[in-house]
């Protein structure tokens, strides 16, 4: 009676090992850039939602008390904690008003209370904006200015190395001819 032995011999299991070690080597590097393609694309998109949301609660500041035109930069740290809110700071216009402003921008964008954004504003619109959604990625808008080769040139935490992020961004803004 002749046995027959059921398995895999060593040398197919090397083979496959060696072909999964290739794939692996070939694929890791591009999803890695996948992944901060996909981390600069949400920061973009970050930085569009939280611009529409400062634009329409100074539009409705503006119905309101007429001081949303007055506003030309709005800038917000992160908190260090579950329990500090960080600082948020709107220039020309008073502490009331800015406490205002937050809490509308908030009302529209609930994620805004997680991540550090400065916008530029003139005549109650914004101009520009960037968004730090953590110390590695910033985003813009208007887009275009933060790309997977260029994101660590503007990483930020702080409304300082934010505004850098932002005057590139107003670079990007169309000329109008008055």
């Amino acid at each position: 009676m002749k046995t027959t032995k059921k398995g895999f011999t060593l040398i197919e299991l090397i083979v496959v090992i060696a072909i999964i070690g290739v794939l692996a080597a070939i694929l890791v590097p591009s999803m890695l850039g996948y992944v901060k393609k996909s981390k600069v694309s949400s920061a973009n998109s970050a930085a569009s939602s939280i611009q529409k949301a400062i634009n329409t609660a100074l539009i409705e500041m503006d119905e309101e008390s007429e001081n949303g035109a007055d506003v030309t930069y709005i800038t917000r740290t992160r908190g260090t904690s579950e329990t500090d809110d960080g600082t948020f700071a709107a220039t020309g216009i008073e502490a009331d008003d800015q406490a205002t402003l937050w809490k509308k921008i908030k009302h529209y964008m609930d994620k805004a209370k997680r991540c550090a954004f400065a916008a530029s504003c003139d005549g109650g619109a914004v101009r520009a904006v960037a968004v730090a959604l953590d110390a590695k990625y910033t985003g813009t808008y208007p887009a275009g200015v933060v790309t997977v080769d260029n994101y660590k040139s503007y990483s930020a935490s702080s409304p300082d190395e934010l505004s850098v992020a932002v005057s590139a961004a107003e670079t990007k803004i169309p000329k109008t001819d008055d």
